[in-house]
């Protein structure tokens, strides 16, 4: 899922500082999984806002309401008479969900109350961790399920670089050295042949260098969204 966490109140405050009336959105995707911007959060920012502007003398009005997922059209279209009512619109969604409610309302002032953090999972009540660098070009069926290009501090193909030590990387004896965890792994496996398979450079062109990505499934497209993918 997509890991975000809230900006500082007066950070967002800031964004709607000339605005009277505004529209909190929540997303019941993937921050509110993460506990940052579902239907709770979204009311407690709401009231923490009011409650900064009235103890400067600048009454706010405030209205919430919160989608099943801000990245998709057809939730974000429901809200379209909340959002006709308000001055400005605080997204509590990951960047992407900020990005699509703003394509869909192009006169309104749409602001971010998140920063979008990483893609990861949840390892414990309150703990997230990065597994995944959404590079384009998958290797985990090389690496026994761990991925190098983001648990591995240096991004090594094939490695491990000479500063781990007992199984932790250099970086800190708390972050595990992610070449001892795809050795155990494949060890485990009985596939430790596959660490003779020397991996060529990553085509990062599937990643950043291209532009912003998209990926087209044209077995499940309709005719009326034929333009969207040109």
């Amino acid at each position: 899922m997509i890991v975000a966490e809230q900006k500082p109140i007066a950070e967002i405050a800031g964004f709607i500082a000339d605005r009277d009336k505004v529209l909190l959105v929540g997303c019941a995707g993937c921050v509110s999984i993460c506990l940052t911007g579902g239907e709770k959060e979204t009311g407690i920012l709401a009231t923490a806002l009011r409650i900064k502007r009235r103890m400067e003398g600048r009454p706010l009005k405030t209205a919430t309401c919160t989608v099943t997922r801000q990245c998709e059209p057809e939730y974000i279209g429901t809200i379209a008479d909340m959002v006709k009512e308000a001055d400005a619109v605080i997204s509590l969604a990951c960047g992407v969900g900020t990005q699509f409610l703003a394509e869909r309302y192009p006169g309104k002032h749409v602001v971010p109350a998140m920063n979008t953090k990483f893609a990861g999972g949840s390892k414990a009540p309150g703990i997230w961790e990065e597994y995944c660098g959404l590079c384009g070009d998958c290797v985990l069926s090389l690496t026994g399920g761990i991925c190098p290009v983001i648990r591995c501090a240096k991004s090594i193909l094939n490695g491990p670089c000479g500063g781990s030590q007992y199984g932790k990387c250099e970086l800190s004896r708390d972050v595990d050295c992610a070449w001892q965890l795809i050795y155990d792994r494949l060890a485990t496996l009985g596939r430790l042949d596959t660490l003779k398979n020397v991996l060529p450079p990553k085509d990062w062109s599937r990643s950043r260098n291209g532009g912003p990505r998209k990926m087209i499934r044209e077995d499940v497209m309709t005719g009326s969204n034929q333009n969207a993918a040109d």
